[in-house]
């Protein structure tokens, strides 16, 4: 399962960060291998429309599902029509590697 999580540092140990298109990172997690990848969000320098922008990217890297606080109506919309899974985080996580484990753990809740 390819995961792609909203974060506020380039590494896997990373704070979260609870804004999913203006988060300045994004790591890319495959659950099978436990490689992870960060890129930084292309949503950041948009002056408008940075959830769009920051959804392509998704999209682009086939991610199955992206981990956030929140996510736009824009960006939910363009991540249905890609058939991406939408998770939160869960109050008790602090860092993208907690947020790997909920999910894999099946504790994060499902963004409708």
């Amino acid at each position: 399962m390819k995961l792609l999580i909203s974060a506020q540092e380039p590494t896997i140990d990373s704070p979260k960060d609870d804004r999913f298109g203006r988060c300045q990172w994004l790591i890319k997690v495959d659950t099978e291998t436990n490689e992870w990848h960060a890129f930084e969000n292309p949503g950041t320098s948009q002056s408008g429309g940075a959830g769009i922008a920051a959804a392509q990217f998704v999209v682009d890297q086939k991610a199955d599902v992206v981990i956030s606080g929140d996510f736009g109506p824009h960006a939910a919309k363009a991540f249905h029509a890609a058939k991406i899974e939408m998770r939160l985080f869960s109050d008790n996580v602090t860092t993208v590697q907690e947020a790997v484990d909920q999910y894999t753990g099946n504790k994060l809740t499902t963004f409708q």
